[in-house]
Formats: structure tokens, C-alpha cells, sequence
């Protein structure tokens, strides 16, 4: 474990969200949900919002942090970041960039955030168009050709890695499964209520093989926040703490999600960072109590947790299954129900799902969970993952 890191030198002190809405049904645009998120996650820590003076997010965050920080009544704003590109995959990047802010002394307290208010722009459509009458880029030789949703190119990666390793659809299945019954026990999630069931899964149509409709995570309107300060300061606030043990984000060089060349080709993109917040943390995969992997699709979090060492690839018919998966079993995954059934937040519910494993206050409480990772956006470029730990 290198002396140059914030492994254990920051701190998540606080969680909020807003009401969660399918697509285009909050009754607030984007500034009004975050700042629902973010006044509950300052509650949350015990903190004032006058002691918050830093922002970070991801994937072209349309929200103005000058804005919120008028809003908020901030003295002062040190800080403001943003990951380029990946899409979700920049989620745990976000609370890394809010640690590396606060380790370098250039902020005291960071909300990392993330909004969404699909009424208008719905980020689940058809990529056609999206680039003006003339594509660039990969998009420039599969879009002509059809091939012009995420659903649509996870796919092909999907389908490619259930063929090399044998797997069936049943583990695609017990994935939906699983994060729809973790959803049954949370008020919060948007499909609360809404139970699924084999027969439910196998009769929803196909969106694109493999993948059915509860495959597929949802479109949501919705705000999480998460607040992030040292691990001194963290000390004196109203949980217990929840350190970063590591972080990492990036890419293998070359990788496009929409272009069909890379080497290799069925993968979620995790492999090396994965190791890099290993190394970090000092940890490996089996100190992982409970994971909160980003569902796009079924198939990614596959990718994802055979990338992150928590299966094999040759034993995943064997070990993810319905039972194994729930907050009960011996693999936890997504124990608020994910983008799949809670809320589709790009990500940052799961990492607000993980602060509450380690605190031990989550609905679906894992057992003695003292360790809590969280992948995200499998199959961007770039990608990132961050442990949590007591």
C-alpha cells in the first residue's frame, strides 16, 4: 500500500436523497432534487451548510455548483470538479476526486452529487442523432447500421462472455431478482410494491437478447448526495464513520463502449482498476461483505463482479443465484433494490446503500458488514470502483 493515497484519510459523514419519481414525474426540476439530497445529507452528519465549501460529480452533471452554493447560503465555494465522460462509471471517481480534494487541503468538506429530471432529455434513448447530421467516432460505424443504444452494445459484450464461460440466462435472472426482492423491503424504491417473480421475468418482452425488460435498469427522476470530509473531522460527527479504503477510476487505452474493437471484447472494463483500489485499500475481494454494482444491464454487473474477484468466471451458474444474492446469502448484492428497482440516480444511491451496510442502519442489513464496495457505470470508459470500510 503506497504512501501516496487517501486510503483511510477521508471520510463519507453523510447521506441524503430526494423523493424518488419514475422519468419525467418529480415535481421539481434538478436544483430543487439535489437540494433535497444534499440539505438531507448535511442533516445526516450533524454538519451546517455554511461548513460545506466543495462540489464533485460526473457524466456532464447539468447542475450549476455556484447555484446550489447560493442556494445552500455557502460563505465560500473552494472546490468544484467533474469527471469527464463514462457515463455512471464516474460515480465512485466523484466521491475519489471529493477525497483527493480534501487529503490536498484544497476543501474541508465535499458534497459529491448527482440529479436527474428526465422529463425533457431521457438518457435511456437512442444514441441516432445525438451528434448532429453528421457521427463521429465509433458511433459514425455502428449507428448506420442500427446499433445505437447502450442496451443494444452491452448486449453484444454480454452475449460474447456467456458464450466463453458457459453461462445461462438464469444468471441474468437471479441478478433482477434478487435487487426486485432487496426493493420489496425498501420504502424508498420506486418498485416497491412491485414484486417480480420467474415467470413475471421470463414473459417480460425482449428489449435485446439476452437481455428482457427487467434486465434493464430504469429511468428515474431523483437526487443523491453524499458528503465527504477527513477522517479527523469525521471523527467528532454524528456517525461513525465510514472511511474510503480505496479508490480507483479509468481505463484500459482504447476501450469504446460503441466500438466493437477492443481487446479484449466481453468485459465490463474493471480489470485494472479493480486491482488499483485493491492495492490501495491493501484489501482483496474476499474482505468484500457486500457489494452495490451498477446495473445498466444484468449482464455488466456479471462482467462486473467476475472482474472484481468476487466469482469465478467458470462457477457463476453455481454462485449467483437468487438465494446467494440476497442481503441473506453469501454474496449480498444491491441490497437496496439498485438502478434496477430503487432508483436509477447514475449510480450514487449505491454508494449511498454501502454507507449504510457499514453503519449498519440499511433495510436490508448484511450481518456484521465491515467492508462495502461499489462499481460503477460497467462497460464505460471510464470506469471506477471505491471500498468502504468502518
Amino acid at each position: 500500500m503506497s504512501e501516496r493515497t487517501l486510503s483511510r484519510h477521508v471520510a463519507v459523514v453523510g447521506v441524503g436523497e430526494s423523493a424518488y419519481h419514475k422519468r419525467g414525474r418529480a415535481p421539481q426540476d434538478e436544483q430543487g432534487l439535489a437540494l433535497d439530497a444534499i440539505h438531507a445529507a448535511i442533516d445526516d452528519a450533524g454538519l451546517r451548510p455554511e461548513e460545506i465549501d466543495g462540489f464533485a460529480s460526473y457524466s456532464d452533471d447539468r447542475l450549476d455548483p455556484l447555484a446550489l452554493a447560493v442556494a445552500l447560503g455557502l460563505p465560500e465555494l473552494r472546490f468544484t470538479n467533474m469527471v469527464w465522460g463514462g457515463g455512471g462509471g464516474g460515480v465512485c471517481a466523484a466521491v475519489a476526486n471529493a477525497g483527493a480534494a480534501v487529503v490536498a487541503g484544497l476543501a474541508d468538506a465535499v458534497v459529491v452529487v448527482r440529479s436527474l429530471a428526465q422529463g425533457g432529455f431521457r438518457f435511456g434513448q437512442a444514441l441516432a442523432g445525438l451528434g448532429g447530421p453528421a457521427l463521429s467516432g465509433s458511433m459514425a460505424y455502428v449507428v448506420p447500421h442500427g446499433l445505437m443504444s447502450p442496451a443494444q452494445t452491452v448486449a453484444l459484450r454480454t452475449r460474447r462472455f456467456m458464450h466463453e464461460h458457459g453461462v445461462g440466462q438464469d444468471v441474468l435472472a437471479a441478478i433482477a431478482l434478487a435487487c426486485y426482492e432487496h426493493a420489496q423491503h425498501n420504502p424508498r424504491a420506486v418498485m416497491h410494491g412491485r414484486p417480480l417473480t420467474r415467470e413475471a421475468y421470463d414473459g417480460s418482452r425482449w428489449i435485446v437478447e439476452p437481455f428482457h425488460l427487467y434486465d434493464c435498469c430504469q429511468e428515474n427522476d431523483g437526487s443523491a448526495a453524499v458528503i465527504v470530509t477527513s477522517a479527523e473531522r469525521a471523527a467528532d460527527l454524528r456517525h461513525v464513520p465510514v472511511l474510503v479504503l480505496g479508490a480507483a477510476q479509468g481505463t484500459r487505452t482504447g476501450f469504446d463502449l460503441f466500438g466493437h474493437f477492443s481487446d479484449p471484447y466481453a468485459t465490463a472494463n474493471f480489470e485494472l482498476p479493480a486491482r488499483h483500489m485493491y492495492e490501495m485499500a491493501g484489501l482483496g475481494p474476499g474482505d468484500v461483505d457486500v457489494a452495490q454494482v451498477y446495473e445498466n444491464f444484468t449482464g455488466a454487473v456479471l462482467m462486473s463482479m467476475v472482474e472484481h474477484g468476487l466469482v469465478d468466471p467458470e462457477e457463476v451458474d453455481d454462485v449467483l443465484t437468487p438465494e446467494n444474492l440476497l442481503w441473506t446469502g453469501g454474496l449480498p448484492l444491491n441490497t437496496s433494490g439498485g438502478n434496477l428497482a430503487e432508483c436509477y440516480v447514475h449510480g450514487l444511491e449505491l454508494v449511498v446503500e454501502a454507507v449504510r451496510q457499514v453503519r449498519g442502519t440499511a433495510v436490508c442489513q448484511v450481518p456484521d458488514a465491515e467492508v462495502a464496495l461499489v462499481a460503477g457505470g460497467p462497460a464505460a470508459a471510464p470506469v471506477s470502483s471505491v471500498l468502504l470500510g468502518r
